[in-house]
């Protein structure tokens, strides 16, 4: 009898073999987003449903997984790939353009229980490994917007990025010879700072800097029964 040795937990080489469509299903099949499938289904309510709520939520996390950073590059995705479609639960057809404008804009009125879909998934994890949120790492990292700079126009039309704002890191360090270097990246667009755990590499916390300017939102960390909490203050950015 031919014996299938079971996956280690959090092996990223093992699920990096898996292959896109592989892993998009253990996505698909772990995470926590019933209670916000039922709120956007009774806000669409009798409307039509050219594309259910369902597949175009899975969508979105299969652009996530593939690594497409715009929706016309998963729209071609969409389109060539089948099983993609089935997985997502389309019946063959692509979303429009439109349509992914418009429950995106949805998602965005749902900020909150999105961010619960995290908190759940934290919440989870710490209960598979207790020492979960033991040994933590800090980091940030620019997130470049759509729009190139700031527009004159402030009235929201959904055409423009209103909150973002222009950033900057510092990075410096020492050669070999011990000449002293310096890198400086700028960005017009957010923040993220992320709390990680340092021994599996999975995120603890976050959050977002808007209108970040040159200052950031940083994050106090207390413990907590072994677990980490979070609080965030502003701050000068010194280019963490």
């Amino acid at each position: 009898m031919a014996i299938i040795s079971q996956m280690s937990l959090f092996s990223w080489k093992e699920l990096g073999e898996l292959g896109d469509l592989n892993r998009l299903r253990l996505v698909l099949d772990y995470m926590p987003d019933e209670e916000l499938m039922k709120k956007l289904e009774k806000n669409r309510g009798k409307g039509r449903d050219d594309y259910p709520v369902r597949a175009m939520w899975n969508s979105v996390l299969a652009g996530i997984v593939f690594q497409h950073d715009n929706v016309e590059k998963l729209r071609r995705e969409l389109g060539r790939n089948g099983q993609l479609r089935d997985m997502c639960g389309f019946e063959g057809q692509v979303p429009t353009s439109s349509a992914y404008t418009r429950f995106l804009k949805t998602l965005m009125d749902h900020e909150e229980l999105v961010d619960q879909l995290f908190e759940r998934l934290v919440q989870g994890i710490t209960h598979l490994l207790p020492d979960f949120g033991k040994h933590l790492a800090m980091d940030s990292k620019g997130i470049p917007s759509f729009a190139k700079h700031k527009n004159k126009e402030e009235m929201e039309d959904g055409r423009r990025d209103l909150d973002a704002d222009y950033g900057r890191k510092d990075y410096r360090g020492v050669h070999k010879d011990g000449r002293p270097w310096e890198k400086i990246v700028k960005w017009f667009g957010y923040k993220l700072h992320l709390v990680v755990d340092a021994t599996y590499e999975l995120p603890v916390t976050f959050n977002q800097s808007v209108r970040l300017g040159y200052y950031r939102r940083s994050c106090d960390l207390e413990a907590n029964g072994g677990r980490a909490t979070r609080s965030f203050r502003n701050g000068r950015d010194n280019g963490m």
